[in-house]
């Protein structure tokens, strides 16, 4: 009887004061498998809820809710609320900020960016962080669209995991001052919900083709714009494997040093640690890798964390077959190799018998995937 969320309508002011996004989502209710839905149930983690209503001809009416009992701290809390009788859809709004320790989100100061002047706030939700953003169903199986309207202090940009509609000036938020920006976002294609991403910083761009563009702080983005030039031709090569790329556009944002991973695979824009930037594209190959996650991962998803294997096993392949056709037989075998390598050194060091070695690794006790 819980309903589906099919688009998620989030509007956020970014607080760089206090460290928290505050403002509401809204959320497209539909049938799950046809049976007429009496609730829709939400994961959170560590989010202030203000308020809940149900949107009936676009006027908020105050809607009961209630939490579920905390199971396994790793996974939050269900927010359960109600819903009306209706047919086709119904509209829910939750009206909430998030905490200044939310493990989705990565506030950088001064110190931490390339320039120094000013904060930088990045998201990472995978695997089930999205949960302590927004409230959402943080589950592989569930994909929805999202539009986001987002408020940030000028000079700073702010860049998401979705094409681009539109740009302008607007006044402060309640308790701020200066001059702001408001941008605004639009995912068309389904996602899972650990694909909603954010950046926000002191940022330019270059256009690397018609449909490619990096996004950087000022010092790194001439350098940055050099080192993927190579951009447009792993994504056509990846279209002669995989066919059309659904997306509209690809583009690479290069995080401050901090950023924890190699790359990211968010829908529309990569993001990508500085340290690629060798001076010589001799690292750029991780772009093929994160490419391939548009149509394994991206566009077909493991339904659960436990199958988890699906999304990067099948990345790896493609991976592979973009280096074979871009590079060659010998660049494929030695990639090839090294990844195997590298399996068995991570077999080595957690050990044959544990569960992270395992295909599909054991989650049901509450682990975080």
């Amino acid at each position: 009887d819980e309903a589906r969320v099919s688009h998620y309508a989030v509007h956020w002011v970014v607080d760089f004061q206090t460290h928290v996004l505050r403002g509401h989502c809204d959320y497209t209710c539909v049938p799950r498998d046809g049976i007429p839905p009496t609730q829709v149930v939400l994961d959170t983690s560590g989010l202030t809820i203000h308020g809940v209503f149900v949107l009936q001809d676009s006027v908020e009416c105050t809607a009961a809710y209630s939490w579920d009992e905390v199971t396994y701290p790793a996974l939050g809390q269900g927010l359960r609320i109600p819903l009306p009788d209706f047919a086709g859809q119904a509209v829910v709004r939750v009206k909430y900020s998030t905490s200044s320790e939310a493990s989705a989100l990565q506030w950088l100061t001064l110190a931490q960016t390339k320039s120094g002047k000013h904060p930088f706030l990045f998201s990472q939700c995978e695997a089930i962080h999205a949960r302590s953003m927004v409230p959402c169903q943080d589950s592989p199986s569930n994909k929805a669209t999202y539009r986001a309207i987002v408020q940030v202090p000028k000079p700073l940009v702010c860049v998401m995991s979705a094409v681009d509609e539109a740009t302008a000036d607007c006044a402060a938020p309640e308790g701020s001052s200066g001059e702001w920006a408001q941008y605004q976002w639009y995912q068309k294609v389904p996602v899972a919900s650990y694909l909603i991403a954010i950046a926000v910083g002191e940022l330019e761009c270059r256009d690397l083709s018609p449909r490619c563009r990096v996004w950087a702080e000022p010092a790194v983005v001439e350098a940055s714009a050099w080192e993927f030039a190579e951009t447009e031709q792993y994504l056509r090569t990846a279209e002669d494997v995989c066919g059309e790329y659904r997306w509209g556009r690809y583009d690479l944002l290069i995080l401050p040093p901090s950023f924890p991973y190699g790359g990211m695979e968010n829908p529309c824009l990569t993001f990508v640690t500085p340290t690629l930037i060798a001076g010589d594209r001799s690292l750029t190959n991780v772009v093929a890798h994160e490419i391939a996650h548009s149509w394994s991962g991206n566009l077909v998803t493991n339904r659960t964390w436990e199958c988890f294997w699906m999304n990067e096993g099948f990345t790896v392949f493609v991976e592979r077959k973009i280096h074979q056709r871009m590079y060659g037989d010998q660049e494929q075998g030695l990639q090839c190799e090294s990844g195997w390598g590298g399996l068995c050194n991570c077999v080595a060091s957690y050990g044959p018998d544990h569960s992270f070695t395992a295909l599909t690794p054991h989650l049901e006790d509450g682990a975080d995937p």
